[in-house]
């Protein structure tokens, strides 16, 4: 119920996701709102569609833990209960960001071994395929520990989500070289040689468009910049085709080819195309999306949700952190 334009995308998205999909979703939430939504969509018998009632909103300018605490009936709270008692095997929601991470945390609680949770995301290369960023805004005060603990998570996810083998993992920094960086860089990059991950050294910004490394990780302020920046970039294109179009008929003509074109190469930077990002560190399969996620948005948030349990990336984390313990 949190996201900008629920539940009527949240519904829309659902329906997509179990057209695709052989999955089950449960519609947390305001009761008659998302029923008169599948209603409208001649969708209220669907039998892999359920509905759970919650009388409250935890929205975008709450306080996510007072919220939490203060908001127990509100849908964020009891999607959480329903992973924890096993009557759902994920959580999806394009609601406050904040309150998604902490009640994951809280009502979930995070992989014995993990101290700090962190949100992925990924960004397409030249060639194909992505290079995934840790942290992109889960801690924006990370400690190296935490750096290497995002390492370790964020190739078990490149393994099992992207199919890469022995993924590369490179710490973001201002230069290539070992005597380039600040403190976290330098303690990060000690920690991950002794790891026994795949660490190749520093990588700079441009790196994370290149296939430099499989796997990049960085502090969540600088990777929440870096997210939205990469973000902004499709709509400022789409702003300036449009100022080209306007001054005349021949412009117009090569704008709109133009516009196919890119359309097509730079959908993979389209937020809508992956959906969300997920939230590694908890005991729970957990999807974050935008608070203006759109139909298609929240259809790929679900059907990545549901491969994350498919593959048990949950479970390999847990297994990974068992054999070798990260350092305290």
């Amino acid at each position: 119920m949190g996201g900008d334009f629920s539940p009527r995308n949240e519904v829309e998205g659902a329906l997509e996701a179990i057209g695709m999909a052989r999955v089950k979703v449960i519609l947390v939430g305001m009761q008659e709102e998302i029923e008169r939504e599948l209603e409208r969509l001649g969708a209220r018998e669907e039998n892999r569609i359920e509905v759970v009632g919650a009388s409250q909103v935890i929205n975008m300018h709450d306080e996510p833990v007072a919220a939490l605490r203060q908001k127990r009936d509100s849908s964020i709270v009891k999607g959480f209960d329903l992973v924890r008692d096993g009557s759902a095997s994920a959580f999806v929601s394009a609601g406050n960001t904040g309150a998604v991470m902490s009640g994951a945390t809280l009502l979930l609680g995070r992989i014995p071994g993990i101290s700090r949770p962190t949100i992925g995301s990924q960004f397409p290369r030249p060639e194909g395929g992505f290079t995934l960023v840790f942290d992109v805004g889960a801690t924006v005060d990370s400690k190296a520990i935490h750096l290497r603990e995002y390492a370790l998570m964020g190739s078990i996810y490149a393994e099992q989500i992207l199919g890469v083998e022995r993924p590369t993992v490179g710490v973001l920094s201002v230069g290539e070289e070992r005597s380039k960086g600040n403190e976290l860089v330098f303690e990060t990059a000690r920690l991950l040689e002794q790891s026994g991950l795949n660490f190749i050294g520093n990588v700079e910004g441009r790196d994370v468009l290149k296939a430099t490394a499989d796997v990049i990780v960085c502090d969540g302020f600088v990777g929440n910049v870096m997210l939205k920046l990469a973000e902004s970039m499709i709509p400022v294109l789409r702003g300036r085709l449009k100022q080209y179009a306007a001054k005349g008929l021949w412009h117009k003509v090569k704008a709109g080819i133009a516009a196919t074109v890119l359309r097509e190469s730079l959908k993979d930077f389209d937020y809508q195309e992956y959906g969300g990002v997920p939230l590694l560190g908890v005991r729970g399969v957990t999807i974050i999306g935008h608070g203006r996620s759109t139909p298609k948005a929240i259809r790929n948030m679900i059907l990545k949700a549901d491969e994350m349990v498919r593959k048990q990336v949950v479970r390999r984390i847990t297994e990974a952190l068992n054999a070798e313990p990260v350092a305290a």
